[in-house]
């Protein structure tokens, strides 16, 4: 049964198949979730499907390896599939990106036309009005040739072109948060004045979704953005504003050419020169839609498009939270489209500074999280009391809490319970302490605490298992003043942190452990 008599039967009518290509992508990884969640079956097709098991709905799809160079394993991903999403791109790739692309984009069509493919959608760039294909950026005119290759493939094609998508992970969205947080004066180069019409990343994937049931005489490219056409400027100053950032000076300067531009954003963001490169070279050109044809077809929603200032804020609103809860043990985070993912790269996401500990500790599991839940107050934090004591006055002196709060109760802790200037956010009984920092500081900071065995049950160091005590601290600064703080204090951690870990495995090893009573369940 091919996939048009399969797409027949009732129990197949309301959700398609879906193939994602790009999965572990920013907006692959991003798409396959809102496509579940409309009702659609999905496969993923990934050169490395290991990638994808930290996904949260890894389980819910099938994976298969391939690539899409390769004509036998895209042949294999096509079948019985109703819609094919092409979201992958060779940017950063090497020199020859553009033909890497031209022939993956004819290897992509000419199967998804033998496999009977309903329809082929892609996410591409969107290119400026009256600027003949030869002078755009080589990101530009490939990403336009892909999209002619596939709408001539055979096979009916939704082509969307978007400028500046705004969400966590988004290498253009990155490049314009770091430029923007850690520069409050910048000499920029003159495309700061260029006119974007930036999209946000819900915006994008509602879409894409819904690009996927378009009826089958549409084959053709549509402009995709927000509601509002910026330039670069705007958007920094902007951005600045919604991130609770001083205003920025920026002062453009005509010398600076996108080759120099791209070692100038190498060296103040960590976003690759391979990718800063061509987003730099394409942004000489106004990218603004010219046309709005996609609502005939994907009607919006009430509030959408999203303008730029909530985009932005969305893209903040959960980044850092979501950030600090990926632990050792898993890289899993779940959330909404503007949340960081896995597979995004570690660049994405802005800065986390972080400070990592770890000990064999000569003790059961127990005695360690006896140690850990009793942290703080007249116990104290195991390194240094000068230093802590220094750091509470100091945090008093600017109108923090210090370490006055002490503990509410002496041998155990609750969610929600402060402790001297901090407060525990995350308690797993035996396993985990997170805390969150309540001083005065330009960003955000946390110190988690964590138990690991690699035995079962109560190990001691006699029978086999081995007791782990690791440290973590972190801190998300708040513009320049945050990462210079971090790097002003960071010659002090071996002292601090260092040997807060020695400190709580000797102490571990020589406390007794003791009952304690039946816990209260977390608030």
């Amino acid at each position: 049964m091919n996939a048009r008599e399969d797409a027949a039967r009732p129990e197949a009518r309301d959700g398609l198949r879906c193939l994602v290509t790009g999965a572990t992508g920013y907006i692959g990884g991003r798409l396959v979730p809102e496509l579940l969640d409309a009702g659609h079956r999905v496969r993923c097709l990934a050169r490395s499907p290991g990638r994808l098991r930290d996904q949260t709905w890894q389980r819910d799809v099938e994976v298969v390896r391939g690539d899409v160079t390769d004509a036998v394993s895209v042949a294999g991903a096509m079948r019985d599939v109703d819609v094919a999403y092409y979201l992958v791109h060779a940017l950063g790739t090497g020199k020859d990106f553009e033909e890497t692309d031209r022939r993956a984009a004819r290897i992509f069509g000419e199967q998804a036309r033998a496999a009977g493919v309903r329809r082929i959608v892609y996410l591409g760039g969107l290119t400026p009005e009256g600027v003949p294909e030869r002078d755009l950026s080589p990101h530009l005119r490939s990403r336009a040739e892909v999209g002619r290759i596939l709408l001539g493939c055979g096979v009916p094609a939704t082509v969307l072109r978007a400028a500046v998508i705004i969400g966590s992970g988004s290498a253009s969205f990155e490049m314009l948060r770091y430029l923007t947080e850690r520069l409050p004066v910048m000499v920029t180069p003159s495309w700061v004045r260029t006119r974007i019409q930036p999209i946000a990343v819900r915006d994008v994937l509602r879409l894409l979704v819904g690009s996927a049931r378009m009826p089958s005489e549409v084959n053709r490219t549509f402009d995709i953005g927000g509601p509002e056409v910026l330039t670069y400027r705007d958007m920094m100053v902007r951005y600045a504003a919604v991130a609770g950032l001083p205003r920025r000076v920026i002062l453009p300067v005509p010398v600076l050419t996108p080759g120099l531009s791209s070692h100038w954003v190498g060296l103040v963001t960590p976003v690759p020169a391979s990718i800063a490169r061509p987003l730099t070279e394409s942004l000489r050109h106004e990218v603004v839609c010219r046309e709005h044809d996609i609502a005939r077809y994907v009607p919006h929603p009430p509030g959408h498009p999203l303008g730029f200032d909530e985009s932005v804020r969305l893209a903040l609103q959960r980044v850092r939270d979501a950030r600090v809860t990926t632990r050792w043990s898993s890289a899993s985070v779940p959330g909404a489209p503007s949340d960081p993912l896995p597979t995004d790269p570690d660049w994405a996401g802005g800065s986390l500074y972080t400070d990592e500990r770890e000990k064999a500790v000569d003790a059961p599991p127990e005695a360690l999280w006896q140690v850990i839940e009793g942290i703080g107050g007249e116990n104290g934090w195991y390194s240094f009391p000068l230093a802590w004591s220094l750091r509470g006055l100091l945090d008093r002196l600017v109108g923090g809490v210090g370490l006055r709060r002490g503990r509410r109760d002496a041998q155990r802790l609750l969610v929600g319970d402060s402790l001297d200037f901090w407060r525990v956010e995350e308690i797993e009984p035996g396993r985990l302490l997170r805390l969150r920092a309540e001083m005065r500081l330009p960003g955000l900071a946390w110190l988690e605490l964590c138990v690991e065995h690699d035995g079962t049950g109560s190990a001691t160091p006699h029978d086999g298992g081995r007791t782990r005590y690791r440290q973590r601290a972190l801190f998300h600064p708040h513009g320049l003043l945050g990462h210079t703080y971090w790097w002003a204090v960071s010659p002090f951690h071996a002292v601090v942190f260092g040997g807060m870990a020695r400190n709580i495995a000797r102490a571990a090893a020589r406390a007794p452990l003791t009952r304690t009573r039946e816990r209260e369940p977390a608030r």
